[in-house]
């Protein structure tokens, strides 16, 4: 089954589906010896999912949601399978996860075409000892294909992404949630309107906001959010162009970006971002260019990457592992 991804140029000509049903599986493929700057492959999830978020739990195990209704699943790097869990309250995709100071996941966000309006404000929290969720405070403004990154505060950062009234609206805004209160509060905007980028909390206590698309063309510029101060300032700009990537925190503190798409190509390049020159340098390619899949840091060092759309907008079951 073909699904259209959300590149701007398309949004006018193309409906707002997700497909709910059954999806094939494909069989677990167990994981492979890796070298340096290489990828490996990994056990597949139960439900072939795109638009859904990873987040790697207090007890190592990762923590896929949504993109593929309410449900949710466990992937466990000691024996590289995948456990079911309980489902979300309300089933979205296109939305942000975190992982919380207290051990608890917050969502926000998202997309449900069976709501009115279906771009969502709701937000909800998984807690991992219990397997169950309940809701929390609604964010200021509705977004999907945004970024959410847990600051050193404890309290949670959301950048860009868009949504649509009577046009489409790409966000330079940011909003912050606080924990204790599970409110949320408007901090300063972004220099440049974005979505589809991807965000990491560098070792500094900034965050790093990387490429993504604005309203007139894919982005290369990236820049860094101090919430000391509650500003941005300008960075490196990456090698590529892309939307729909992902930018994950390495162990050395630089920050690896994998796949997305610039227009109609699919990318299977990944950077690395090095905060003390501020600079990107490239690296090992995925196996397969993928856009809106996942990357989680996982406590060996490596990167779990799952899920996502392939260049033929197929759901992808497969999850490859990099080795910095």
């Amino acid at each position: 089954m073909k699904r259209f991804t959300w590149s701007l140029s398309q949004l006018l000509l193309i409906p707002l589906l997700l497909v709910l049903g059954a999806l094939t599986m494909l069989p677990a493929v167990p994981t492979l010896a890796a070298g340096s700057g290489t990828w490996t492959l990994t056990g597949s999830l139960h439900v072939a999912r795109a638009d859904s978020t990873a987040t790697l739990l207090a007890n190592g195990q990762v923590l896929v949601v949504g993109g593929g209704g309410t449900s949710a699943e466990l992937y466990n790097p000691a024996t590289g399978s995948w456990t079911t869990t309980g489902s979300m309250h309300t089933a979205r995709y296109q939305h942000t996860a975190t992982l919380l100071q207290n051990g608890q996941v917050l969502v926000a966000g998202g997309y449900n075409e069976n709501i009115s309006p279906p771009f969502l404000t709701s937000a909800e929290l998984y807690n991992p000892s219990t397997g169950t969720w309940t809701t929390t405070g609604s964010l200021h403004t509705a977004r999907i294909y945004d970024t959410m990154t847990l600051l050193a505060n404890g309290q949670v950062l959301v950048t860009g992404g868009y949504n649509t009234t009577s046009t489409i609206n790409i966000l330079a805004s940011a909003e912050l949630y606080n924990p204790v209160k599970g409110t949320w509060t408007l901090t300063k905007s972004m220099h440049t309107a974005r979505t589809g980028h991807a965000a990491a909390l560098l070792a500094s206590g900034q965050v790093l906001v990387a490429a993504g698309e604005s309203s007139s063309s894919f982005l290369t510029s990236a820049e860094l959010y101090n919430p000391a101060s509650g500003t941005w300032t300008s960075t490196g700009s990456l090698h590529a162009a892309r939307d729909q990537h992902t930018a994950t925190l390495l162990s050395n503190g630089q920050v690896l970006v994998a796949g997305g798409q610039n227009g109609t190509i699919f990318i299977a390049s990944a950077e690395r971002y090095n905060p003390s020159t501020g600079a990107w340098n490239t690296t090992g390619s995925l196996h397969t260019p993928r856009i809106e899949h996942t990357a989680t840091l996982l406590p060996n060092g490596q990167v779990l990457v799952a899920g996502g759309l392939d260049s033929n907008y197929n759901y992808l079951a497969s999850a490859e592992l990099y080795t910095p």
